[in-house]
């Protein structure tokens, strides 16, 4: 399919969807308590940005993102490529990482609070768990699929295991690699919610936290949408910095 028309169509999606809005708010077919229009939305945007200093609010919650998924991505990719490769890694952490990831983060925000308080630290921790026992086991994933042509291609020619793991492995994970870290940013933002909504005194969740308290459904539509916005500019920064490390890929 020509680029255009994946754009056109990408756009027509958002259309379709701001058109059923107006339909059912201006039409009068949902009150506004349970579904503010459009107009209320972007006029609760814009007292937020001008009056009450939203801009930091965004900025911390980016920094927690940024924090929790990096040191997950940082310590989830090496070990990732490792657990994919030598199968005793393997036998030892996938057991107690299929343990854990189905234990919802959530649960662990009392103990996180009662061990690190309701700073920065435990935000950054509720992410990290969200998502690094899924990272893990999706790079290791990656790993495991490189080809075995390629890896006894160069056991042939006289390659040490390092000179494997780091010349062929490493690279040839690289693009799955990046697409499973693309895939869990998403679930990173989902986290950082869950822990704003519980002691923040800033952030995108906490300001949802408090209109919901005052019923103010405009303003919660509001913080949806600034980070459904972000996501989607990190979901393009990823497209960008995956096309440009693997632009030898076909």
């Amino acid at each position: 399919m020509p680029k255009l028309w994946s754009i056109l169509l990408g756009a027509g999606a958002f259309l379709g969807a701001l058109m059923l809005w107006c339909f059912l708010t201006y039409g009068g077919i949902v009150k506004p308590l349970f579904l503010p229009t459009p107009t209320a939305v972007v006029a609760d945007l814009v007292q937020l940005f001008t009056a009450e200093d939203f801009a930091y609010d965004i900025l911390m919650s980016v920094f927690r993102v940024l924090a929790g998924f990096g040191l997950a991505a940082l310590l989830a990719t090496p070990l990732g490529i490792l657990m994919g490769t030598f199968r005793p890694l393997e036998a030892i952490v996938s057991p107690f990482c299929a343990f854990v990831r189905y234990m919802p983060a959530a649960a662990f925000i009392p103990l996180i609070i009662l061990w690190l308080g309701i700073g920065h630290g435990q935000k950054i921790s509720v992410i990290f768990l969200g998502v690094f026992f899924y990272m893990l086991i999706l790079i290791a994933g990656e790993a495991d699929q490189v080809k075995k042509d390629l890896i006894e291609t160069a056991y042939t020619l006289g390659a040490s295991r390092w000179q494997i793991l780091r010349r062929v492995i490493a690279p040839a994970a690289l693009p799955g690699v990046l697409k499973s870290l693309r895939a869990m940013v998403g679930a990173a933002w989902t986290y950082l919610i869950v822990a704003e909504l519980v002691a923040a005194q800033t952030g995108i969740g906490f300001r949802i936290s408090e209109a919901q308290r005052f019923l103010r459904t405009d303003r919660v539509i509001a913080g949806i949408v600034v980070i459904g916005a972000i996501g989607v500019l990190t979901d393009l920064l990823f497209k960008v910095v995956s096309a440009w490390l693997t632009s030898w890929e076909e």
